[in-house]
């Protein structure tokens, strides 16, 4: 046997499932089960008998290398918490770090394996994952060039929940702030049991995992001259998610490069209509490795930013020639040359379902959800994410403050005031129901607003959905069937995802008086399940119903794709263990489109004649396809407005065939209440 030395790596970027030595036991759900090493998948190891006391058939010898790792495949009466013991043999004196994840999601940050004192002398060490009911794939992987330690058997024991969250992390501060680097520090999170790691978020998005002794981490994959806001959240052993830390913002500097991106490849046409052109091009490449963004040209007139690689010029004449170039930018604002020139001719007639911009309706602090009233006024109710109030907004733009709604409270985050519906009998019984952040949790209720006046009094209609400074979902919209649709965030605990008796991480169905219609999937099992329509959902915000009455709804990502979903009943999205098409996807419902999280962040979602449109936030535009017509997928999504307005947060359907499009920006750190400084904008269709 050879000797290897110790070398600890901390696992960065990756949404954790709970992992940490078992502080206790506490009573088992059901027996233990034992899963040998010798039976499971292996890769880089080898199933040696040269050394006496294993049970089973043998060992499992990891190669000596990053990466290799054993896969037991192990099953889960309950979704929940489990003691899982690895018997495993180390004889040298340095010890050898695996770490674990559950269905593909990593979260055991460097649980070392120290000597035994000899390859015959056997010992255990515990940590605690947190399981789905049914089948789950366990991996113990070597985080160093020296692999891990012998393991012999693997024995998995169901307990209690914990379900009492870790404080949340204080004192964060940033330093030593470099183009691609900038070291935090905080102060220890308390829990009942035992935190066992930390996550440093920026916007919702995992920059690196540490393990629970870890309170100073330098993040390196920043970019240059970017803007940042970060925050750090605990975990405790069970997936139990802490609310965030204080927020440090910053600025990292330029990085002194002088060399611009090469220049973008094979501009073309991707299609025209009789007022718009879009456009698509090859990628740039750039020696601070990443291009931060494209810029079209019509002419020498600047008409669109994106970080796409494409765009949809619109507002332009019919049976017109227009010429456009593109360039590309890196991190520090060096531009490309040129690419080469291509002219198109926009069409004679008709609309290809391209919005054009008509005209602005209404400056708002942060408008996000928008529900037009039946009244044939073309007058729409707002509401105002971080001031908590429901705007009146007229056709022309004049707006009406009718109220707070109380007990609305902020996140400093992703919370507060958010989806917005009107009963389908609205005009009978004057009912607004409202998807609001509260002091301990996110709920849907419902107020009066009759003869123009809100009442100041809600109504609950469902409570007690986790909150967090990320990932709260919001949106409400009534679907055909007459029932209450709600889209829930995971509160940033992965877990909830996959766990039917949790509300968070779920597109619900609701009967407009908060009980559960009894055809949902899970009405059956009872308890919060009774209100699940789908699972396996990270942050969705988008709901809308096409032609065939069928639900399409559209989810922000981790750090690799967004996703646009056509939602079935009781189906299964695969969060955690599967991010868009990346993971362990197998028996899950894959997407219909996907899209890198820096090119959409999509919120809110309209069909029109099977168009589909979808507000992006992150890519700061807006986002077109059509569905097609078996119904059961989209053509190639085209991007509007690259960069006009911003982060684009709701797109509604008017009365009288038009679409309002509202923006967030500023919206990351609890907004600024104060500035009304983003726009409602009416979008038409030619003709």
């Amino acid at each position: 046997m050879r000797l290897r030395s110790a070398r600890r790596t901390a696992v960065a970027g990756l949404t954790a499932i709970a992992v940490t030595l078992a502080l206790a036991t506490p009573p088992a759900a059901a027996a233990p089960t034992d899963y040998q090493a010798e039976d499971a998948l292996i890769s880089q190891g080898l199933v040696e008998s040269n050394h006496a006391g294993f049970t089973g058939r043998g060992f499992v010898n990891f190669d000596n290398l990053v990466g290799s790792y054993v896969e037991w495949t192990v099953q889960s009466p309950t979704t929940g918490p489990a003691d899982v013991t690895l018997r495993y043999a180390n004889g040298t004196a340095a010890a050898r770090p695996l770490d674990f994840t559950v269905n593909g999601v990593a979260g055991a940050v460097g649980i070392t394996f120290p000597g035994t004192g000899a390859w015959t002398t056997w010992q255990t060490k515990t940590v605690r994952l947190s399981l789905v009911a049914g089948s789950n794939k366990i991996r113990a992987r070597a985080t160093t060039a020296d692999g891990g330690p012998n393991a012999d058997r693997l024995t998995v024991d169901p307990t209690s929940d914990d379900t009492q969250p870790p404080s949340a992390p204080s004192n964060l501060a940033v330093g030593n702030i470099k183009p691609n680097a900038a070291t935090f520090s905080w102060s220890a999170a308390n829990d009942n049991v035992g935190v066992v790691r930390y996550e440093i978020n920026r916007g919702g998005n995992v920059l690196k995992v540490v393990d629970a002794n870890t309170l100073t981490a330098t993040v390196d994959t920043l970019t240059s001259n970017t803007a940042y806001d970060v925050s750090v959240g605990a975990f405790d052993a069970a997936g139990n998610a802490s609310q965030q830390s204080n927020v440090v913002t910053f600025t990292t500097p330029v990085s002194g490069d002088t060399q611009p991106p090469t220049v973008p490849g094979n501009l073309r046409s991707a299609g025209a209509t009789a007022n718009s052109v879009s456009l698509a091009w090859n990628a740039s490449t750039d020696n601070s490795g990443s291009v931060a963004g494209y810029d079209v040209y019509q002419g020498s007139t600047l008409v669109s930013s994106t970080g796409s690689l494409t765009a949809t010029v619109t507002n332009l004449s019919a049976n017109t020639a227009y010429t456009f170039t593109v360039k590309a930018r890196d991190p520090d604002g060096n531009a490309s040359g040129p690419s080469n020139a291509v002219t198109v001719r926009t069409s004679g007639g008709g609309t290809g379902g391209i919005p054009e911009y008509e005209r602005d309706i209404a400056r708002v602090d942060l408008g996000w959800s928008v529900a037009f009233l039946p009244d044939g006024s073309g007058s729409a109710l707002v509401t105002e994410r971080d001031r908590f109030e429901l705007l009146l907004v007229s056709s022309t733009g004049q707006k009406t403050t009718l109220g707070k709604v109380p007990g609305a409270v902020t996140t400093t985050g992703e919370g507060g005031l958010l989806g917005l519906a009107l009963s389908p009998n609205f005009s009978t019984d004057h009912w607004v129901y409202l998807y609001h952040t509260a002091a301990n949790d996110n709920r849907i209720v419902r107020m009066k607003y009759e003869n123009g006046v809100l009442a100041t009094t809600s109504e609950p209609v469902l409570t007690g959905l986790a909150k967090n400074r990320y990932h709260n979902g919001g949106r409400i919209r009534f679907g055909p069937d007459g029932k209450l649709y709600a889209a829930v965030g995971d509160a940033k605990n992965s877990g909830n995802a996959q766990n039917r008796g949790s509300l968070n991480g779920k597109i619900l169905r609701i009967n407009p008086d908060g009980t559960a219609p009894s055809d949902n999937p899970f009405f059956s099992t009872g308890g919060n399940a009774r209100y699940v329509w789908g699972l396996g959902f990270r942050n969705p915000q988008g709901l809308a119903w096409d032609s065939r009455g069928q639900l399409w709804a559209a989810e922000f990502g981790e750090n690799s794709q967004d996703e646009l979903n056509l939602v079935q009943k009781g189906g299964n999205y695969g969060w955690p263990a599967c991010e868009g098409t990346i993971g362990d996807c197998g028996g899950y419902i894959a997407p219909k489109r996907t899209w890198s999280t820096a090119q959409a962040g999509p919120s809110g979602v309209e069909i029109v004649n099977d168009w589909i449109y979808i507000a992006g936030v992150t890519g700061r535009q807006l986002w077109v396809t059509q569905i097609n017509a078996a119904g059961n997928g989209v053509g190639t999504p085209q991007a509007l407005f690259s960069g006009r307005w911003g982060r684009l947060r709701s797109i509604t359907k008017t009365p009288d065939g038009a679409l309002w499009l509202t923006s967030t920006n500023n919206d990351m750190n609890g907004g600024s209440p104060s500035t009304i400084d983003n726009y409602v904008v009416r979008l038409k269709f030619p003709g």
